[in-house]
Order: structure tokens, then sequence, then C-alpha cells
């Protein structure tokens, strides 16, 4: 079934049970003030009859018997009893007679009133006292009116209660089609969506919070979907390049020393290119390991507590075994005086590894001039900020920076194999930890770290 039909449907049955329930509400309760209204009519008659009966025969009596007679519409079927009340009367002979219950007539002489009613016929009874004697005086009629009434307002809502239902269901059709019709407009342009086509976008709607916001989810899965796509064909295009390049060396190298007999010297110098080319395809190799192995969420790995700082002397050792003509310098002026505040939970090794690669591809990359090594520390915190005055990273191609392979184009001058900063961020989220890059092109870059503290 269409969602617009069970739209449809759904409306029409909420509306179709107010309507009924609204209908049997109106229909109780003009039913129960009828019969109220007309115990109260019954009753007002009782009282003119007592008072035009039993009164003295004198001008006040005379005037109730006037006003009665004149100005009072005789009900159908209206019938006057006047029955004295004696002590220890049961009333069981007068409750045979008109067919009442004792109760009724037990109501009057105790409660002063009571009525009832039987097959349309209405009874009410009242107790009028004249001098020293008591009356019980009933009087009854045929309620042609609550059934003439009734009857009308029954016919009313079997007629409009389909009719109600008839326009209830046009209206839940309309609405229906009028809600889901930017959701078939939404579909309609999902359609046009393929892996050929990533850039199209929904429009989004300003009439319509929900849908705005499942248009906006939409879009930016979207946004993320077509990076995921850029990433992967950056990823085959730079590693079949990568790959490729070490292995074509490899091979050609092969092929040239075996076409003829070669003196030893020339063997020797091939055999050292293929060396150098394997030794570079197997850096390659392993570091592709080594980033896959980092992808997953650390659980194997032995962890424990680290000072930064002290880690930071082990890079900066390390960076001048690789690099002896660095000029990374570290900044302390910000460390804390508690040096509990630099304590982090983390793996010595791996944190090395990426600090390691961090700091080397500053130095690298702006041609060993100054690097900047700040640490820094706040109560849930300690962050790590290298800044250096180099190359830099194209705006555009800063989304692309941690897609394993991916190099700048302005890196063309400069060993790599653009492994090191996906490696490194893998190993920062396997410590809980955020990394941030921020660049501009020929005006450097600022890498900030930042790791729970455990103080």
């Amino acid at each position: 079934m269409k969602s617009q039909t069970k739209i449809a449907l759904i409306f029409m049955a909420g509306c179709l049970s107010i309507i009924l329930l609204l209908s049997a509400s109106v229909y109780y309760f003009s039913s129960q003030y009828s019969f109220t209204d007309f115990y109260k009519r019954l009753e007002i008659r009782a009282i003119f009859t007592a008072k035009s009966t039993l009164e003295p025969e004198d001008t006040k009596a005379t005037a109730f018997r006037e006003v009665r007679d004149q100005h009072l519409e005789i009900l159908p079927g209206e019938k006057d009893y006047l029955f004295e009340i004696k002590p220890g009367k049961t009333f069981e002979a007068e409750a045979r007679e008109l067919n009442l219950p004792v109760s009724f007539f037990r109501n009057i002489t105790e409660k002063g009133n009571a009525t009832y009613n039987r097959h349309n016929t209405f009874y009410t009874g009242v107790k009028y006292r004249v001098g020293n004697t008591n009356y019980a005086v009933i009087v009854s009629a045929t309620n042609d009116y609550n059934t003439q009434q009734l009857a009308h307002l029954r016919n009313i809502l079997l007629v409009g209660i389909p009719l109600a239902s008839l326009l209830a269901l046009l209206v839940a059709v309309f609405i229906s089609k009028k809600v889901l019709t930017p959701v078939k407009e939404i579909t309609d342009r999902v359609k046009q969506i393929s892996s050929e086509s990533m850039h199209v976008r929904l429009e989004n709607l300003t009439d319509n919070d929900e849908l705005s916001k499942l248009i906006v989810t939409f879009n930016h899965m979207l946004d993320r979907l077509e990076t995921a796509f850029e990433t992967q064909n950056n990823f085959i295009s730079n590693a079949s390049h990568e790959l490729g390049t070490p292995l074509t060396a490899i091979i050609g190298e092969a092929d040239v020393t075996l076409t003829k007999e070669r003196p030893a010297e020339e063997y020797q110098a091939s055999l050292k290119i293929i060396l150098n080319e394997a030794e570079r395809l197997e850096k390659i190799t392993k570091s592709l390991l080594f980033l896959a192995q980092t992808g997953f969420d650390g659980k194997k790995q032995k962890l424990g507590v680290v000072r930064v700082d002290q880690l930071l002397w082990d890079v900066k050792e390390t960076i001048d075994k690789i690099t002896p003509n660095n000029a990374v310098h570290i900044d302390l002026s910000l460390i804390p005086e508690n040096p509990e505040k630099l304590k982090i939970t983390g793996n010595m090794q791996l944190l090395h590894l990426a600090l390691s690669n961090i700091v080397s591809n500053a130095c690298k990359y702006s041609s060993n001039k100054p690097v900047q090594v700040s640490i820094g520390a706040t109560d849930a915190h300690v962050i790590i900020i290298v800044r250096d005055d180099g190359i830099g990273i194209p705006e555009a191609e800063l989304k692309y920076i941690y897609d394993p392979f991916f190099r700048a184009s302005n890196t063309k001058h400069h060993e790599g194999y653009g492994i090191g900063l996906p490696l490194a961020r893998n190993i920062i989220r396997i410590h809980n930890g955020t990394l941030v890059v921020s660049s501009k092109k020929d005006e450097g870059t600022v890498v900030q770290l930042s790791f729970p503290s455990i103080a």
C-alpha cells in the first residue's frame, strides 16, 4: 500500500472516530437533557395541580387553575393523581393501580419528590402539604417531544456522518498528496544520483523543517560519499604509481642487464639499483601494512603512562639522527608547573612513530627551516603544536591529506610516499586524541595534537 493511501486512510479513520464519538456524545447528552427537562415540566404541573386542586376554593386557587388551563400546554397522555399520605400507609394498592414501583411512592414521602419512566411514559411525584395533611401529587405524560426530537437528531446524524466521512476522505487525500509531493520530488531527484553523478545535490526546502533536515542530512551524506569515491580514486591512482614505479625500475633494470653478457661491475651496479628499488618497495609495503593495522581500535596495543615532554625529547633525538642539519626547537614556555598534567595513557612506540612522522614532514617540506614544537596542558588535555615555515598545502587539497599515497601538488621535489600523516592520524585516534592541520601554500603548516590527560 502506498504511503499516500496509508496517510489518507489513517486521517479518515481518525476523523471518523472523532465524528462518531462527538455524535454519540451529542445524542447521549441531548437525551439526558430531554429527560431532565421533561421531568421538570411534569414537576411544575404537579405543583400547579396541587395548588389548584388542594388549596381552598378562594381567589388564589382559582387563579392557579386559570393559569394552568390557559397557559400550560396539555402534554400528550397527561394525567393527574392525588393521594393522601397517612402514617403507616404503604401505597401498595396505588402502586399496582398505576403500575409503579412502591419505591416511587417511598421517595415521595421520604425525599419529597420522585421520578420514573416506563415505555416513554414519564412520572413525576411531589409531596405537597395543605394544612396538616400531606398529599402525594403525581403527574404522568408521554414524552413524544423527546421521541420526535431525538429521532430528528438521529436522522441528522445518520445523514451527516457519511457526508462528513466523505469530506474527511477528500481532505485526507488532498493533505496526503500535499504532504508527500516534496517526498516524491526528493525520490525522483535521488534516482538521478549515481557513481557517475555524485556531484548532484537535493534542493533544500525552506517551508518544511523536517524535510529540510532530511535533505541537509542526505546532502551531507552525499558529501562524505563523494569524498570517499575521490579518496578511493586517489588511492588507486597514487598506489598504482608508488608501487608501480619501483616494480617497473626493477623489471626494466633486470631486462636491460640480461640482454647481453656484461662485466661484473655493471652487474653489481644493476643489482644495487634493483636493491634500492626493492628496499623502496619494501618500505611502502610495510607502511601500508602498518597503516592497516593502526586502522583498528587499538585494543590489542599495550598502553601505559607516557610523559609527553619526555616523548618529545626522544622524537627530537630521533630527528637529529635522521636529519642532522634540522632546526627543530622545542618550546617549553607553556609547560605546566605540575608535571602530572603532562601524563597521558598511550603506547610509547606508536606515539613516537606518529610524532616523528609529523616533525620529520615539517623539516622535509620546509627544507630544514626552523620548526617550532610547543607543548602545553589544560585541566583535561595535553596539547602539542608543530609549526613550520615550509611550502604549505594548497587549500583545495587539504581535504585529501589523510588519503594514503596522496601528496600535494607542490611536493614533486620532495621525497615521500604520502603515508606518514594518515598513519599518524590512525595512531592518534587509537589514543582518543585529535589531529588538526591548518596550512596555506608558501606560508607554512601548523599541526595541533590533543590527548586526554590522566592528571
